[in-house]
């Protein structure tokens, strides 16, 4: 074995590389940067004040829309007013129909799925809801036969002879 004197020693270099500036940017970035909350609050401020404004805008649109519209409409409501009742009515009753029609189909359809053991939703809040009646009504028979024993016997001390 060599002794450590005779082994060669070997010097490490230490390269040191300058990082990319991107990076060194980005790294500033982080270091610099305000708080998510302060960025979270700066938001919401934002968006808020651009929201209200825009309200602002809407509610004044509206506003002068009405002033100006509505001695137009005022001197035309005698037209608009069967135009309402010939359209708007009927239009309304088939949107009603079509809702009720689409309601019932599925409310079939669902019922279809249960009888066949499908399981469809809600079918386990169904099932809790119906052996719940289920065992009341059974407690309720109970008590009223236990309740009723009682008041026959009763009316017997009364009446001996009932």
């Amino acid at each position: 074995m060599a002794s450590p004197a005779a082994r060669p020693h070997r010097t490490t270099q230490l390269t040191t590389t300058t990082p990319p500036p991107h990076t060194t940017f980005l790294h500033r970035f982080q270091e610099t940067s305000p708080s998510t909350q302060l960025i979270g609050f700066l938001t919401l401020a934002i968006t808020s004040g651009i929201l209200l404004l825009l309200a602002g805008f809407t509610v004044t649109a509206f506003i002068l829309g009405f002033i100006v519209f509505a001695p137009i409409i005022v001197l035309s409501s005698p037209f608009w007013l069967p135009v309402f009742v010939l359209v708007v009515v009927p239009l309304l009753g088939f949107f009603c129909f079509c809702g009720f029609g689409i309601a019932t189909v599925a409310a079939l359809s669902w019922v279809y799925r249960y009888s066949r053991g499908l399981h469809p939703p809600g079918s386990d809040r169904f099932d809790y809801a119906r052996n719940r009646i289920a065992s009341t009504a059974r407690e309720v028979k109970d008590y009223a036969r236990e309740y009723g024993g009682y008041l026959h016997s009763k009316v017997k001390d009364v009446a001996p002879g009932a």
